[in-house]
C-alpha cells in the first residue's frame, strides 16, 4: 500500500462494511451504522456504498471521507 492508503488485515473470507467501520473506530455500535453511512462519503472499489451489510473482501479498496483502506487477508 502506498503512503495514501492503509492496509486493513481481516481473517476469513470477508468483513461487512459495518464491521469495518467498527474496526476503524468510526462507530461504536451497530445502531450508529445507518446514521454514519447517511452522513459520510463511503466508496467501495470506487462506487458509493450505503449498505451496512456489504461484504468487503481481500483486495477491495474502501474510501471513507477520502481516507483509503485496502483490505488484506
Amino acid at each position: 500500500m502506498d503512503s495514501k492508503g492503509n492496509a486493513i488485515l481481516i481473517k476469513g473470507e470477508y468483513i461487512t462494511l459495518g464491521q469495518l467501520l467498527k474496526k476503524l473506530d468510526l462507530i461504536q455500535t451497530g445502531g450508529e451504522e445507518r446514521a454514519y453511512l447517511a452522513m459520510h462519503a463511503i466508496l467501495v472499489n470506487g462506487e458509493k456504498e450505503i449498505r451496512r451489510g456489504r461484504k468487503i473482501r481481500p483486495g477491495d479498496k474502501v474510501s471513507v471521507d477520502g481516507s483509503l483502506y485496502e483490505i488484506c487477508s
